[in-house]
């Protein structure tokens, strides 16, 4: 059986500058992928031609066995592809339930005419997911400004699996956050994989990415330098080959 997700030479250029150069990558179900690089290594770059925000310049995406045209987020989002950014897109002001149908919000109709939200299957479908996930949060009508970091982690995590995300994209999951609450964080991720999704954890926590990744993909400077069985590796090979101190395959 094939990847889940593959990417075979992608390429992205912004004017003169090469950002990804003929990358390839692939991602089964149940598997966290690490990818890992330096600031400027074009890492983000390349999740965005994947999640819809970039259009590649080269390469081809295949989801699911078949070549996919991602033209923007929301065709990403229709595949079952969700990407979580380190500044999670959460409303602050809105409460728990209410983030996790952020923009697709559950309406009814009172008196057979005027459409209102309906709170109450939002917060009941939002405690399903959370129970399926293990998240503890106190009360789902709580402002997300009341939340811990990792809380808030959770809460994007469940948005993203409420709505049948097939493959996650995490960019920095465990950034700002306690060591009490990477520890939550990382077992959810190991949940996640249990359940057979795909993932790709962007992070330059490497405790982090060792403790839940399968493979390793390292990036230097817009190419694909080396990839690693997690097990078969260790932190200080990877740092060579992030900093370019180690010798480095053609992949």
């Amino acid at each position: 059986m094939g990847y889940l997700l593959e990417v075979k030479n992608l390429t992205k250029r912004f004017g003169g500058l090469v950002a990804v150069n003929n990358v390839s990558l692939g991602v089964n179900a149940g598997e966290v992928v690490g990818l890992l690089g330096d600031n400027g290594a074009g890492k983000s770059t390349l999740i965005k031609m994947i999640s819809g925000v970039y259009k590649p310049d080269g390469g081809k995406i295949f989801f699911q066995g078949r070549e996919v045209n991602i033209e923007n987020p929301m065709d990403a989002l229709s595949m079952g592809i969700e990407t979580i950014y380190q500044d999670l897109a959460l409303a602050e002001n809105l409460n728990v339930y209410s983030n996790i149908f952020l923009g697709r919000e559950k309406l009814k109709k009172i008196l057979g005419l005027i459409k209102v939200l309906d709170h109450d299957y939002m917060m009941q479908e939002s405690e399903k997911v959370l129970k399926r996930l293990d998240i503890q949060i106190p009360s789902l009508k709580n402002k997300i400004r009341m939340l811990s970091g990792g809380q808030r982690q959770a809460v994007a995590i469940s948005r993203s699996i409420y709505w049948d995300a097939k493959f996650l994209i995490m960019d920095e999951p465990t950034a700002a956050l306690g060591i009490a609450e990477q520890k939550k964080v990382l077992d959810l991720v190991n949940l996640l994989k249990s359940q057979g999704i795909g993932i790709i954890i962007i992070s330059h926590q490497l405790h982090d990415v060792f403790s839940v990744a399968d493979r390793l993909v390292i990036m230097r400077r817009g190419v694909k330098v080396a990839e690693r069985i997690t097990k078969e590796t260790n932190p200080d090979e990877v740092v060579g080959l992030i900093v370019g101190a180690e010798t480095v395959e053609q992949t």
